[in-house]
């Protein structure tokens, strides 16, 4: 099975703590790198994760709030200084390209490569990216500012080929790429050899959704109905749900329902406040309603299935 894992870079919030990093994530699909927020720090992590900026393309920012950003300009800086030639493709909503491209030209002012921005609205699902292994679709929050998740669907990869029938059969070496596309294999003779003697059905495709700063909004389990991993944010305790409705963000326990409406595979919890010691006070909150939780950490890589 191909890879469809996620690196954990920062899973703090706002206040910054010696024991997180501000919100960023990679998801590598098939070894191609797409980056989830870029919080402070983000290329250090990078770095630390020991994944590879050549594989890097595409960065998809959640919101314009400064944890969720603020690490983008280092990072360009960094692309430019290793003389990167390939365009890198930024999306995020409106906004973005007006903030970050004076300060970006200002920079890096000899850039080796381009930076493409891909602005969207927030307000509804969209799909802003595809390639022929992966989609990825927008999923709307509420957060006291534009903000949005997003919601990566792998697509079926290709059969898998019976190496002892296509042997048996003596199949050409170039006739392999069609097979594993589900197409029969006629022999020289003229017989047909049903591609289900040829082959084993694919992986099940995975499904990865990240959700960002957002008020407990119950209509998001239906995007993420099913997904094999949902990342969703858990501020606050329950104990602190006045200040979480506040500030538009979630609690552990109602991450935790969430996950549980949506009938998710694993829930990933994050974004912790700085006012809490430890993170045993919402991973403990949100295992009583959902089971299959778990808090992410930095330098985790956690395999979506």
């Amino acid at each position: 099975m191909e890879k469809f894992e996620l690196h954990i870079l920062g899973c703090g919030s706002a206040l910054p703590t010696t024991r997180h990093f501000p919100t960023s994530q990679v998801l590598n699909v098939r070894d191609k790198l797409f980056m989830i927020d870029c919080g402070e720090g983000a290329q250090l992590q990078f770095r630390k994760s020991r994944l590879k900026f050549s594989r890097l393309n595409h960065i998809f920012i959640s919101h314009l709030h400064g944890d969720h950003c603020f690490g983008l300009p280092g990072l360009v800086s960094t692309l430019n200084l290793l003389g990167r030639t390939a365009d890198l493709h930024v999306y995020s909503p409106t906004g973005l390209q007006k903030v970050f491209g004076p300060l970006m030209e200002f920079f890096n002012r000899q850039m080796s490569y381009q930076i493409i921005y891909h602005e969207f609205d927030a307000g509804k699902p969209a799909t802003v990216y595809e390639d022929r292994s992966v989609t990825v679709t927008t999923i709307p929050l509420r957060h006291r500012m534009p903000c949005s998740g997003f919601l990566f669907a792998e697509k079926p990869g290709l059969r898998h080929i019976v190496r002892t029938a296509v042997d048996f059969y003596k199949v050409p070496v170039y006739e392999l790429n069609r097979i594993k596309a589900g197409y029969d294999y006629e022999t020289p003779d003229g017989t047909i050899v049903p591609n289900r003697l040829l082959t084993t059905s694919p992986d099940v495709p995975r499904t990865y959704a990240y959700c960002s700063d957002t008020a407990y909004t119950p209509a998001v389990a239906e995007q993420v109905k099913g997904v094999d991993m949902l990342f969703h944010e858990a501020t606050f305790a329950g104990v602190d749900g006045t200040r979480a409705a506040e500030t538009f963000h979630t609690t552990a326990g109602q991450a935790a329902q969430i996950a549980r409406m949506a009938g998710v595979g694993r829930l990933l919890i994050g974004h912790y406040s700085a006012r809490y010691d430890t993170d045993d006070v919402l991973l403990e909150e949100a295992l009583k309603v959902f089971p299959n939780t778990q808090a992410a950490n930095e330098l985790a890589c956690i395999p979506v299935r």
